[in-house]
């Protein structure tokens, strides 16, 4: 059994949206250690302070951004998969560790 293209992309596209969920998960902790390295020396974020976001504010929201579009295009090739691909991603899926 081969996979189709549109199949080859879902696998691509679930890859590359997952390693989006390492790199927002990544983002979260350094934010949470930035912030306490600041409170620690008693600075403020300053670009925080004149915008309403820091740096990482906003790569955290960029990154969130880009797994929904990831999610979105997920949700687009999966109705669009044949009874054949979906069962054999579904034993694709079973084969790969999940990442959270």
């Amino acid at each position: 059994m081969t996979m189709t293209q549109r199949s080859k992309m879902m696998v691509e596209t679930q890859a590359q949206r997952d390693r989006a969920l390492q790199l927002l998960e990544a983002l979260r902790q350094a934010k949470n250690r930035s912030e306490q390295n600041l409170a620690q020396i008693n600075q403020t974020d300053f670009l925080k302070k004149v915008t309403g976001a820091s740096s990482m504010d906003n790569a955290i929201a960029s990154t969130q951004r880009l797994i929904d579009a990831f999610n979105r295009v997920l949700d687009q090739l999966r109705d669009e998969l044949d009874e054949e691909d979906l069962t054999m991603l579904g034993s694709l899926e079973k084969r790969a560790p999940s990442v959270s």
